[in-house]
């Protein structure tokens, strides 16, 4: 009956977007968990991590900042209220997966899992406040937003695929060097995360707690996952040619080489020139961006079939219409 129907029946029963939008939503949420993670940088950097005093408000007599708390307070304010912008865009990601049919609970899924990500981090940025910055808590934080960049990432793959079981389109052998790629660049991020916990830049300019290492011996270990992630990144390329996989991973390990090496220039010169803020928020970006290719380049290696745009509309009853069959099945 339709008094039954929750929200998201109702919309899928009145409007059929094509898969190209949906494809537009997905990405948009890769846009937008980049901007969370490079403005949440810029958050630290500007020493505005205590701008608001408290949480969920800002002070505990205002919700909003006050103009006593001059910059400080509109940067950290500003940055919360980017959730909410990120919410809507999730939210749409979600809607108009949901209204596609036939539907596709993949990407729904991926969808509600974004969701939980981002309302778990504004919890967690909100204990990171009311601890006074404390170094794990800010890294458990970053952290948490690299999560929502790999679900996000996941779930633009999924929106330009198929519904095929999943064949791989190169030896096991090679796939599983792609995930050591994976997990190495994986401990470059958290280890990241310790620099910045035991770096000069605490996230306020008052005294705040540092987890109790030597920055700068931690940067070096910093730097040698990178040469392991350059290394990998260059034996995969050469397997990639030997074993003649398709064009698509070898254009991909190509542009990581790319990301690779200008978040190599970066990381250099915030090191000479003295940890720069400017900098420092670039490199943030470049993290992102080798993320975001790492990831790509590993899906690349299998594939699930080509996405039909059928453009088949929601059923009159409100019942899901059949999902196509794969060509081998009608082949039978």
């Amino acid at each position: 009956m339709p008094n039954s129907l929750n929200p998201l029946e109702l919309i899928a029963r009145r409007w059929q977007p094509s898969a190209a939008l949906v494809r537009r939503a997905a990405l948009a949420t890769v846009v937008m968990a980049v901007i969370i993670v490079v403005t949440g940088g810029a958050v630290r950097l500007s020493q505005s991590g205590l701008g608001c005093s408290t949480w969920p408000k800002c002070t505990p007599d205002s919700l909003t900042p006050t103009a006593a708390m001059g910059i400080n307070g509109l940067i950290e304010f500003s940055n919360r209220m980017l959730t909410y912008v990120l919410c809507v865009v999730v939210g749409v990601f979600i809607i108009a997966a949901r209204a596609r049919h036939p539907r596709r609970r993949s990407l729904t899924r991926l969808g509600w899992t974004q969701f939980w990500l981002v309302m778990s981090n504004a919890v967690v940025g909100g204990i990171t406040v009311l601890t006074g910055l404390n170094p794990y808590i800010v890294s458990s934080h970053f952290l948490a937003a690299t999560a929502l960049l790999t679900v996000a990432v996941l779930s633009w793959r999924r929106a330009c695929e198929g519904d095929d079981a999943p064949r791989d389109v190169v030896a096991r052998p090679v796939r599983q060097l792609a995930w050591l790629l994976v997990g190495a660049t994986a401990a470059l991020t958290v280890i990241g995360t310790v620099v910045t916990g035991a770096g000069p830049h605490a996230g306020d300019a008052r005294k705040v707690h540092r987890i109790p290492l030597d920055w700068q011996e931690i940067t070096q270990l910093h730097v040698d996952f990178v040469y392991i992630v350059v290394g990998l990144s260059v034996a995969l390329w050469f397997t990639l040619r030997a074993v003649k996989a398709p064009a698509a991973p070898r254009r991909l390990v190509l542009e990581l080489f790319a990301c690779l090496g200008l978040q190599g220039v970066i990381g250099y010169v915030q090191y000479f020139m003295g940890l720069p803020e400017i900098v420092i928020g670039f490199h943030m970006l470049g993290s992102s961006l080798v993320w975001i290719w790492v990831l790509r380049l590993c899906l690349s290696l299998r594939d699930r079939g080509p996405l039909e745009d059928s453009g088949v509309p929601a059923p009159a009853d409100g019942h899901e219409a059949p999902e196509p069959q794969p060509a081998s099945a009608l082949s039978r």
